[in-house]
């Protein structure tokens, strides 16, 4: 701060500054608002579809601050008003064979408005591969001489028998002695509790099962046949889904490393090949051995669509257009800082001009300024927004002129209150005296003793046009369709509520510019404060 300046500060404003610097949070916040309110001034150099410089054939551009045709890169023999793909030329063979030509790209190549080329995503194309355990249960009712009558879903107990019914139990199986004789007990109509046993096929080896006997009463009757109930010998496996993922190179990998352990060593290897056959189009299902039984395995491929999860070169996803959202959110922050900061300053001049002429003139005028403000803002602004917006279309200008029309109110009724404070004061009295003009008075004797309004809410006259341009987003009344908006990427977000990115990184844009602004507000209200500038004696 040079020295002239610091001497046409008044002793008072300069401790208001001392303050304020004081203020440790509110000086940081002030920082950070600042830079990222350059970084927003500067989003063509951080994101842009053009490059910032291109040098093809002896000759060097700015395309990102120049409106080039293939005329103007290629010469007179392409069509004038064609516009250049550069990222196609500078894949091309014909700019990769010339060893002068150069290109260099923003950190973020991507406008807010380019639509992505699903194919450039390819990679990150996904299998879902789903494993269901199969798992079997049956019942049989056993005879006397223990052949099986009434079968139900047993064949796979049975294996290599022509049918279930009339098969004898202890063919198949090496029944226990204790089976055996619990079923002779309730074939004499004994009463018995509930048993179970594990038993081994004869022929198949490693088939086991367990066999199941319900609780029975006594009977005064022997029974016919006793059921019996089969089942695998481990509980089943819950079905679990695998998720795989295919590297540039064509190989297949699991991501879900968790689900993957689950499956064995043997069992892995056909799974990774029938996940390959999903990636390369074919259908893929079948079925598995699975810890002695068997496991239904399908997979479905995920292809790319919008939106799409943050990934490598998009660190904040793909929003429901293909567009990428780091960029929309940073030319957006832009949007919303410029719109805030001009409503802000709009506001405090027309308020202040309003109230300064109420406060100072005072009777009729005060009076009549009064009842016209009341009457204004009766009026539906949001009603005045919709009808404006039909009858002229949206437009940044349009959205500023009518959002202006209605923000001065509250500023207006400070400022009115505190020149009806001043006027009456010794120093307004003098200058009337010595003969000076209403508005020499009013902007150069009572407006710098007045200023403590304007300033300290001034940085929340700017949150309040901030939030109130991503509501109008949101609601689809702000600003015209393709512009970048926060308030558009949440209206996205409440469509595609699965998209956590839509809702999360405008979201945080928005919160911390507001609380930077909060911040900076309070450490002026502190430092603005009468009560730090005066000391009991």
């Amino acid at each position: 701060m040079s020295l002239n300046f610091k001497h046409r500060l008044s002793p008072l404003t300069r401790k208001r500054l001392r303050n304020f610097m004081r203020i440790r949070r509110a000086r940081f916040s002030l920082a950070a608002l600042a830079a990222l309110f350059a970084l927003s001034l500067c989003s063509e150099l951080v994101c842009n579809s053009r490059p910032l410089f291109l040098r093809f054939n002896g000759r060097s551009f700015l395309p990102f601050a120049q409106k080039l045709t293939n005329a103007d890169i290629f010469g007179e023999g392409c069509e004038a008003g064609g516009r250049v793909n550069y990222k196609a030329l500078a894949a091309s063979d014909g700019f990769k064979a010339g060893k002068s030509n150069r290109v260099v790209w923003a950190p973020v190549p991507y406008g807010p408005d380019e639509v992505l080329d699903a194919s450039r995503l390819r990679s990150y194309r996904t299998v879902r591969m789903s494993v269901v355990p199969e798992y079997h249960i049956g019942r049989v009712n056993l005879l006397a001489d223990l052949s099986a009558v009434m079968p139900v879903n047993c064949g796979v107990f049975f294996p290599g028998a022509p049918g279930v019914e009339g098969q004898k139990l202890d063919g198949h199986w090496l029944l226990p002695e204790e089976l055996k004789t619990a079923l002779r007990r309730r074939l004499a109509g004994d009463a018995d509790v509930a048993r179970s046993y594990i038993v081994s096929h004869k022929a198949q080896e490693g088939l086991m099962a367990r066999v199941t006997l319900a609780e029975v009463p006594a009977r005064p009757r022997a029974p016919v046949s006793v059921r019996l109930t089969f089942r695998q010998p481990e509980p089943p496996d819950l079905p679990f889904q695998v998720l795989f993922r295919q590297s540039p190179a064509g190989a297949v990998y699991p991501v879900s490393r968790k689900a993957w352990q689950r499956v064995s060593a043997e069992t892995r290897p056909g799974l990774s090949r029938l996940a390959e056959d999903a990636f390369a189009g074919k259908a893929a299902a079948k079925t598995v051995g699975w810890k002695g039984g068997v496991a239904a395995v399908s997979c479905a491929v995920k292809e790319i669509a919008w939106p799409f999860r943050p990934v490598k070169g998009h660190w904040m996803g793909v929003d429901s257009a293909g567009r990428d959202v780091l960029a929309r959110v940073l030319y957006g922050m832009r949007a919303a800082m410029v719109f805030g900061l001009v409503l802000a300053v709009w506001a405090m001049a027309f308020g202040l001009l309003i109230g300064s002429l109420q406060g100072y003139f005072g009777g009729w005028v005060d009076i009549a300024g009064q009842r016209l403000t009341e009457i204004w803002s009766a009026l539906p602004f949001l009603y005045v927004m919709i009808f404006m917006g039909a009858a002229l279309g949206r437009s940044f200008i349009l959205l500023l002129i009518c959002y202006s029309l209605f923000n001065w109110i509250g500023i207006s009724y400070y400022m009115r209150a505190e020149f009806l404070r001043l006027r009456s004061r010794a120093f307004v009295d003098a200058a009337r005296c010595q003969g000076l003009s209403a508005p020499r008075i009013i902007f150069f004797h009572i407006l710098p003793n007045g200023m403590t309004p304007l300033i300290t809410l001034f940085p929340f006259s700017l949150i309040g046009a901030i939030g109130s341009l991503a509501a109008l987003d949101f609601l689809g009344f702000g600003l015209p369709p393709l512009s970048p908006s926060w308030g558009e990427l949440l209206q996205q977000a409440r469509l595609f509520r699965w998209a956590w990115w839509l809702i999360l990184f405008p979201s945080a844009a928005l919160f911390v510019v507001m609380l930077l602004t909060v911040l900076v507000g309070e450490g002026l209200r502190d430092a603005f404060d009468p009560r730090q500038q005066s000391r009991m004696e």
